[in-house]
């Protein structure tokens, strides 16, 4: 069944951003494609659930073979982030891992996430906007600091999810530890290339492996590689808790 279209009241959109990364390679074979929505109202039941509805009728579902990238968006009200204050909240937020919830009639309810504060740090750095004001003059600076804290508090959380997700996991992993090296962020690809070279060789090819899946150059099936993919995890995490950066 075609889902009802959604009314949209410009004058509540404040901007409409696409993440790009173009400083970091861009979008990858298996890349989702990020949009930030900025608005100056909450939204009501029947927009959230009719926005969900139409999302998953274009949004492309993980593991799709007619190359239809899955969107992930989100919703931002003004007044939730300004003035910027950490933990961040979002009004709504859609994505494929969540999809089965979505197809059981949940629908998006507001939420404080601390990963907000990355992707609206990303948002300033690297996006294009579509619609309204630009990312860096509605949106302040996000400090390094509440970045770290990004990352401590959505390790435990990460680590759990990796039954099922090992190569997200592993290249997320990277990334944390390549912002906690460097006070940079960077795509997960470049945050595992760079770690590869820091890992013993064992831990350094399963990391590879994930790489490469996710640039589209191998299949990975992980499988039977659970005790190997549980030692890298273990290993990265520590690294991150035994550092300076966590004291």
């Amino acid at each position: 069944m075609y889902p009802a279209n959604v009314e949209i009241r410009w004058h509540n959109v404040t901007s409409i951003i696409v993440l790009v990364l173009t400083n970091n390679g861009g979008l990858r074979i298996n890349s989702a494609v990020d949009i930030l929505v900025v608005t100056n109202h909450g939204l009501s039941e029947k927009t959230r659930r009719d926005f969900t509805n139409r999302l998953m009728f274009i949004s492309g579902k993980i593991g799709n073979i007619n190359a239809i990238r899955q969107l992930e968006v989100t919703v931002i009200n003004k007044s939730d982030i300004l003035p910027w204050h950490f933990p961040p909240k979002y009004e709504f937020m859609y994505g494929e891992w969540l999809r089965e919830q979505f197809e059981k009639g949940e629908i998006p309810r507001s939420t404080y996430d601390p990963d907000l504060a990355i992707l609206l740090a990303q948002a300033r750095e690297n996006s294009i906007t579509l619609f309204g004001v630009n990312a860096a003059e509605v949106l302040e600076s996000v400090s390094i600091k509440d970045i770290q804290r990004t990352i401590k508090e959505s390790l435990p959380g990460l680590i759990e999810d990796i039954k099922g997700d090992g190569r997200n996991v592993i290249l997320t992993l990277a990334g944390m530890w390549f912002t906690a090296s460097t006070s940079e962020i960077s795509s997960k690809d470049q945050s595992a290339e760079w770690a590869i070279p820091q890992l013993p060789e064992y831990h350094a090819a399963i990391l590879d492996l994930a790489r490469k899946a996710y640039l589209g150059e191998r299949v990975d099936k992980w499988e039977g590689m659970e005790t190997e993919v549980a030692s890298l995890v273990n290993y990265m995490k520590n690294i991150l808790l035994l550092s300076a950066y966590f004291m």
